[in-house]
């Protein structure tokens, strides 16, 4: 059981990534980001969230804006989280950055930062703190996409989403020197859930706040179902036997058709420019054994 600082723009997917973190890790706090809906819309998202599921976590808020412009959208319902619930809760919550800085600081090599949103705060984060980046145990990032078996992104051609809604801070994040692994599009497009799953977990929250979700999906894909992505960055820490994973050096295209896609280093052949010299290798994951990812998440979900 790892102690986590989870770090969301919470919507769909991020709720089901929250429930089965708060039943495998040790939750210190969810600091939230922009990204599926403004930052204060995914403060009181989780707030009420964890109060619909019974998890006791303290909820900080963190950036509010990229480091450039992007554009915004409403898959998970207009209030991110299916517009299945009133939501009273304020959006007035502690600052993200700050918790972060402070709680590294405190406990050294004893934090696991898990990103499944866009990357602003731990950008941020570091930033005004270099001093925590050798601190932090390890940072799990859902995001990114890198072609294998044709998963590409899914914002645009090139670009997951996580990525796009802040480029620069994800290029930032991944070329530091932090502990990186990244659980990409290439992984998490394998680990779905049907519609009829979702029923079987027997989660009332879940399946309410899913439905916009599985209706779009359905509309778009022919597939009343999902894909656990950000329940995976979680499932690494759970079950990281399922995963196969490549190291490289990576980098975030900022700019132009491709803004927003993650790249990593494919060659050790000599360049004349070579935008990766100097940088850390970085995990990534390229493979996953689909089935047992999913058995676990039924087998988490469904107990007690």
């Amino acid at each position: 059981m790892r102690t986590l600082i989870f770090d969301t723009d919470i919507g769909v997917d991020d709720a089901f990534a929250l429930a089965y973190a708060a039943r495998t890790q040790h939750l210190l706090g969810i600091t939230t980001v922009f990204g599926n809906v403004p930052v204060g819309q995914a403060v009181k998202n989780a707030r009420l969230f964890c109060g619909k599921m019974a998890i006791e976590a303290e909820v900080y808020r963190g950036c509010s804006r990229p480091l450039a412009p992007s554009a915004p959208a409403a898959l998970h319902g207009q209030d991110g989280l299916g517009d299945a619930f009133e939501n009273e809760y304020s959006d007035r919550a502690p600052g993200a950055v700050q918790f972060i800085i402070d709680s590294v600081r405190a406990q050294p090599h004893q934090i696991t930062l898990v990103a499944i949103g866009p990357l602003t705060n731990i950008a941020t984060a570091i930033n005004q703190a270099p001093d925590i980046i050798p601190l932090v145990k390890e940072l799990v990032i859902m995001g990114g996409a890198f072609g294998t078996d044709g998963h590409s992104g899914n914002v645009t051609p090139f670009s997951e989403f996580n990525i796009w809604k802040d480029p620069h801070a994800a290029d930032q994040v991944l070329t530091s020197a932090l502990k990186v692994v990244v659980i990409p599009l290439d992984v998490t497009h394998k680990v779905l859930i049907s519609g009829e799953e979702v029923q079987r977990l027997n989660q009332p929250v879940l399946s309410a706040i899913c439905r916009p979700y599985l209706a779009y999906s359905l509309a778009k894909e022919g597939f009343s179902g999902m894909a656990l992505h950000d329940t995976l960055a979680v499932a690494w820490l759970t079950l990281p036997q399922a995963f196969t994973l490549t190291d490289s050096p990576l980098r975030v295209i900022t700019e132009g058709i491709a803004c927003g896609q993650t790249v990593r280093k494919l060659s050790a052949l000599a360049s004349r420019q070579d935008p990766f010299a100097g940088l850390p290798a970085q995990r990534v994951a390229l493979g996953v054994d689909a089935d047992a990812v999913r058995a676990h998440f039924f087998a988490t979900l469904t107990a007690p």
